[in-house]
């Protein structure tokens, strides 16, 4: 498994995998509890695998922090997202040194810290180093309409914005 399945959901603490596409939507199976959801597609969906961090010279994708992390770990656990912001901010650092403080919040520094722990958690961390050549070569069919409809919902939310 990689990052091309697993969604961080608005609104639903965790993380999830997307199993099944329907017709309204998507079913997604929680990672940490194992309950299987029905996700409509107005719901506000992030697919980690299109998750990029701010840098200085342009975006970093999550799946190049979280490898970042996972080498500096050993695999192991991170930090706890729990930490003060101090000690998160200056972790960060070590990970991506040239991430864009002014534009990375603490909170975003949070997520991902918990993201990647509850992945060491399921066992999934040895297996994101391969997400960058697969999601190039074998995209699933299952997974189109879901990123066309956030591709969509990314860019009405910028026009709010």
């Amino acid at each position: 498994m990689n990052l091309d399945k697993i969604l961080a959901i608005s609104g639903k603490p965790g993380l999830y995998v997307l199993k099944v596409q329907t017709r309204t939507g998507f079913v997604a199976e929680s990672l940490t509890d194992g309950k299987k959801i029905t996700v409509n597609l107005k719901s506000n969906v992030s697919l980690l695998s299109e998750i990029s961090i701010y840098t200085y010279e342009g975006e970093k994708p999550l799946t190049e922090v979280m490898q970042n992390i996972a080498v500096k770990e050993n695999k192991g656990q991170a930090i706890s997202h729990k930490e003060d912001n101090a000690k998160l901010i200056a972790y960060f650092k070590e990970i991506l040194s040239e991430y864009d403080e002014e534009r990375v919040y603490p909170s975003d520094i949070k997520k991902v810290l918990n993201w990647y722990n509850t992945l060491q958690a399921k066992g999934l961390v040895t297996d994101l180093a391969p997400a960058p050549i697969e999601t190039a070569d074998e995209a699933p069919i299952t997974e189109e309409k879901p990123k066309k409809a956030l591709a969509a919902k990314k860019a009405k939310a910028k026009k709010e914005e």
